[in-house]
């Protein structure tokens, strides 16, 4: 593949790059610690046992946490390249 000035395998690298990046954020993100709840914190409904112990520290039951899951906007990725294009945006 033609990339310019690059060397070869440049883009590859800066895929794995981005791939490394993002699985460290998501790997920081906090865990649920602690005693489960029996009680979903936002709803009252009581949490599953073979949910409390399949996710110690548990705080929400599944439906509450799928509506959470699905409000979630994804943020936008990080331009390695630094194209003239991409910093008129």
């Amino acid at each position: 593949m033609a990339t310019g000035w690059a060397r070869d395998g440049a883009v590859s690298e800066q895929i794995e790059a981005s791939i490394e990046d993002e699985l460290k954020r998501l790997k920081a993100r906090p865990r649920p610690e602690g005693e489960s709840l029996t009680h979903c914190a936002e709803c009252d409904e009581e949490i599953p046992q073979a949910r409390r112990e399949a996710i110690p520290g548990v705080k929400l039951c599944i439906d509450c946490m799928q509506e959470r899951d699905a409000a979630y906007q994804a943020r936008g990725g990080i331009n390695r390249r630094g194209s003239k294009d991409s910093q008129l945006k």
